[in-house]
């Protein structure tokens, strides 16, 4: 959309979104985080005789020095309107930029940055969860978790069972083919 505002496109602005992918190498299966776009790629099983297909949502990562990390992992619990306890880094964060102190745990609401869903990952202390503030998605604004808007959290939340797994890879280049066509 060159030439369109990305914050205030303006009322009648015709927008372009994409609705086909170049999907990311690898195995088709769970879940796969690709940072460098900032997607979210659900492949669910299909049943038989079903044709298979993905689902694929905008995601936030973490902030340069709070790295989403790479790896193989898998969703470990699933949790409906977490409390969200900060971590000791995040506290001391708080402290060295001279921030007011966060509670101890913060209760499900409003002011609760993980949103209404949280899916824990194998990883200690990542998760894949809502937010409060869904003008973050698409960036590079977390504590390192993944951060879905919270109708897309919603969504996947129900379609995701525990034990599902999930591969976070940095793929900023992808070759797909259609219809004798390359794309990159």
């Amino acid at each position: 959309n060159p030439g369109v505002n990305v914050w205030l496109p303006g009322e009648g602005t015709e927008v372009v979104l994409p609705t086909q992918y170049v999907l990311p190498p690898g195995p088709r299966e769970g879940v796969v985080l690709n940072l460098a776009e900032y997607r979210l790629y659900y492949y669910p099983e299909a049943a038989e005789g079903e044709t298979a297909y993905v689902m694929t949502y905008p995601i936030s990562i973490g902030r340069m020095d709070w790295e989403t990390p790479l790896g193989l992992t898998s969703v470990v619990a699933k949790v409906v309107n977490p409390s969200w306890y900060p971590p000791a880094s995040v506290h001391q964060e708080r402290r060295d930029e001279g921030r007011p102190a966060l509670p101890r745990v913060v209760p499900p609401g409003p002011e609760n940055p993980l949103g209404s869903r949280a899916m824990r990952l194998g990883l200690p202390g990542y998760l894949i969860h809502g937010t409060n503030r869904p003008a973050g998605v698409g960036m590079r604004v977390t504590h390192g978790c993944i951060r879905m808007y919270p109708k897309d959290i919603e969504t996947i939340f129900e379609q995701v069972p525990v034990g599902t797994p999930v591969r976070i890879v940095n793929f900023p280049y992808k070759v797909g083919r259609l219809n004798n066509m390359l794309y990159l």
